[in-house]
């Protein structure tokens, strides 16, 4: 049984309660365990899963956060820079999947977060299992 770690930015607590929800039901269905990290907005994922990926103590990541639209070009930085971010430590060879919803309105937010709806923390948690199952296929 290995350990996954699950990053949140706690930015939007009831729809972070969500994703929690079902990328752990889908660590646990998978057999697995997890630990939850939360960090203060979506940019801090990548670096806290870099940290983490350091200690050896796990064997897959899930971002979770969500980013909802603003006024400002600020929504395109976080949201274009927290993917960068992930996908580079994905081409390093760590197992992670992406949780971090990008969405312009609370509404779209939930019907993706929801377990019972898009279930995008369970479809985040299955893609980094499955990252690892392909690391420990190929990786030496």
């Amino acid at each position: 049984m290995s350990t996954i770690l699950l990053v949140e930015a706690r930015f939007y607590p009831h729809l972070n309660d969500m994703l929690l929800a079902g990328a752990r039901a889908a660590i646990e269905a998978a057999g697995h365990k997890h630990e939850t990290l939360t960090v203060p907005g979506a940019l801090e994922i990548p670096g806290a899963i870099a940290l983490a990926a350091r200690s050896g103590r796990f064997c897959a990541f899930v971002g979770l956060g969500v980013i909802i639209r603003g006024e400002t070009y600020h929504f395109e930085v976080v949201s274009n820079e927290s993917a960068r971010g992930l996908m580079d430590l994905t081409l390093q060879g760590f197992a992670i999947g992406n949780g971090i919803l990008t969405v312009e309105n609370e509404a779209q937010a939930v019907a993706r977060a929801d377990p019972r709806q898009g279930d995008k923390g369970g479809d985040a948690a299955r893609a980094a299992l499955g990252l690892y199952e392909l690391r420990t296929q190929y990786a030496p």
